[in-house]
């Protein structure tokens, strides 16, 4: 196993790293907030052996879930970092993405509806 990045990498340069090779962006783009808290977590040495882990869709490449294939010329934006210190990572979010998963991008519930003259409801079954 190697890492894609040494250890020592700053975090801002480590998500630039990961996004260009693993996800094929031109760039990144920082939110004035999530550049301000990299910054902070790169200049406290306590932060320098937590891991980078990536927050965004699994549904694409991008940080845009309808974008499907291998975009090009795309810039990935990062709109936070959260950390979790148990777990020793630094996780920058990209876009705009749930942190409880479990729904579905084709959830059941868009296909139930009412019947308002009738009071039928539609896209139920019976599980019993």
């Amino acid at each position: 196993f190697q890492f894609l990045y040494p250890k020592e990498m700053k975090l801002r340069q480590r998500v630039e790293k990961i996004a260009k090779v693993v996800y094929g962006a031109s760039g990144v783009a920082w939110s004035v907030e999530a550049e301000t808290k990299a910054k902070a977590f790169e200049a406290d040495p306590k932060y320098d052996d937590y891991t980078t882990m990536m927050v965004k869709t699994h549904l694409s490449l991008s940080h845009d879930p309808t974008l499907k294939g291998v975009p090009k010329n795309w810039t990935l934006p990062i709109r936070d970092v959260l950390i979790y210190s148990g777990a020793k990572f630094l996780c920058p979010m990209a876009g705009t993405i749930s942190l409880m998963p479990a729904t579905g991008s084709d959830p059941a519930f868009k296909k139930i509806d009412v019947d308002v003259k009738t009071g039928k409801v539609h896209g139920l079954h019976d599980v019993s």
